[in-house]
């Protein structure tokens, strides 16, 4: 009984109690085959992706990469690159594809470890095992650190939502055009053409 209630205690101490790891920490943290993020300086651990996810982020990686690529309008990241987009305690995302724009490449360079900061647009592709409130936290934190743009990508409804802000939601469908505003110019896409 006298072990049980220790657990207890020590899983319920304070977060000013408990060793916060920094983003440092995370990228010196041994690869063992699994992805991990780190939020407000706890490390959460997640599966690797499965196919049907690896190809549909692939694709939107690949598609956004194309019209970035001809028009030199900045870089396309690929899944499981590092955003830092808070400090103290640190919080480092890992999108499933990312664009930053040419200004801010310019501004920063090209870093050998994380991103400082937000990307001008995350895609967040839904995994199975995804509950509601982990999308809807990324969501959050991704446009609290500045990303003009988030795109979740919905595979069992085959939906794509376009956040700007919280209350700024558009819900993509079917022949629905997917494009990139002013984020990315002149980007376009049938929402359908992902899903197939």
């Amino acid at each position: 009984m006298k072990d049980k209630e220790h657990n207890q205690a020590k899983s319920e101490l304070p977060s000013a109690q408990r060793t916060l790891l920094t983003a440092e920490d995370l990228w010196k943290q041994a690869d063992d085959g699994y992805r991990y993020e780190l939020v407000k300086g706890v490390i959460r651990r997640m599966p690797l992706a499965g196919f049907e996810h690896g190809i549909l982020s692939s694709k939107i990686g690949s598609n956004l990469n194309k019209h970035i690529k001809k028009h030199q309008l900045g870089y396309v990241c690929s899944a499981g690159t590092g955003f830092k987009i808070s400090q103290n305690p640190d919080t480092v995302r890992a999108p499933d594809a990312a664009f930053v724009c040419q200004a801010a490449i310019d501004e920063q360079g090209i870093p050998k470890g994380y991103w400082e900061g937000a990307p001008d647009l995350a895609v967040e592709v839904i995994y199975p095992s995804d509950a509601d409130t982990e999308v809807d936290e990324k969501v959050d934190e991704w446009l609290i650190a500045g990303c003009e743009m988030v795109w979740v990508v919905n595979p069992r409804r085959e939906i794509v939502e376009v956040y700007r802000s919280p209350e700024d939601i558009t819900v993509l469908r079917g022949n629905d055009i997917l494009d990139g505003g002013d984020v990315i110019e002149g980007f376009q896409c049938q929402v359908r053409d992902l899903f197939v």
